[in-house]
């Protein structure tokens, strides 16, 4: 095969892996690259891996969609077992069968996990979108199926106004985020201050509170060892 007729999976087989050389443009040549995505900074983020890595073979719950670089992250950060249950996805069925009075029922009994068998949970910004009633049925879901000392990182906007969008979060490192907005069929909810977001998670305990400048609060939970076998949540 000659060099101009190489597939660019060639050209990666070739150079181990890493991307090929690319060739110099003619002088005057406006640049085709995209533009890289804006990385935000997390601080609470850092903090979930470091308790998660004190655990042997944790298992994490990742509300979000599928995002394979985030897979790899925590594998290689955490040796753990993920598993991704993508819960926008089920809020859109529910708006669009017009079956929202519906979505408490369903979020309290989503999760046929045994309780108290997930380490870690991440719940990124879907309480966002939630009214109180089914965020509720999440909280308590989730409470019951986190370990004795198992940490859930939750993300909650500040910003007023109602956009349309979710937000899939893309791990840079531990102390970085970058955001990508896709379409929802929902709006997101009224904003939740501090006080409502603790009640909502009442069996848990808040060990970190982080206000970003992109007017998101992340908020990391723990739940305590003396709430173990009480499967009552």
């Amino acid at each position: 095969m000659s060099g101009a007729s190489r597939s660019l999976t060639d050209w990666f087989s070739i150079f181990g892996g890493r991307r090929a050389p690319e060739a110099d443009a003619p002088a005057g040549t406006p640049s085709t690259s995209p533009q890289p995505e804006p990385a935000y900074p997390t601080k609470a983020l850092a903090k979930f891996i470091k308790l998660l890595q004190a655990r042997e073979s944790p298992t994490l719950l990742d509300l979000g969609p599928v995002v394979g670089s985030n897979v790899t992250f925590f594998g290689e950060q955490l040796a753990c077992r993920l598993r991704v249950e993508d819960l926008a996805t089920d809020i859109d069925r529910h708006v669009k069968e017009d079956k929202l009075a519906d979505l408490p029922k369903f979020l309290g009994t989503r999760f046929t996990q045994p309780a108290e068998s997930i380490d870690g949970i991440l719940c990124w910004d879907v309480m966002d979108f939630l009214d109180r009633p089914a965020a509720n049925a999440l909280a308590v879901a989730l409470t019951r199926v986190l370990r004795p000392e198992g940490v859930l990182l939750g993300l909650f906007s500040t910003a007023e106004g109602r956009s349309q969008v979710y937000t899939k979060y893309v791990v840079v490192d531990e102390t970085n985020l970058r955001y990508r907005t896709y379409p929802a069929a929902r709006q997101r909810q009224r904003t939740l201050v501090n006080r409502d977001i603790i009640k909502l998670f009442e069996g848990l305990r808040v060990t970190d509170s982080f206000l970003m400048k992109n007017n998101v609060r992340e908020i990391l939970f723990r739940k305590p060892a003396y709430l173990g076998l009480d499967t009552s949540l």
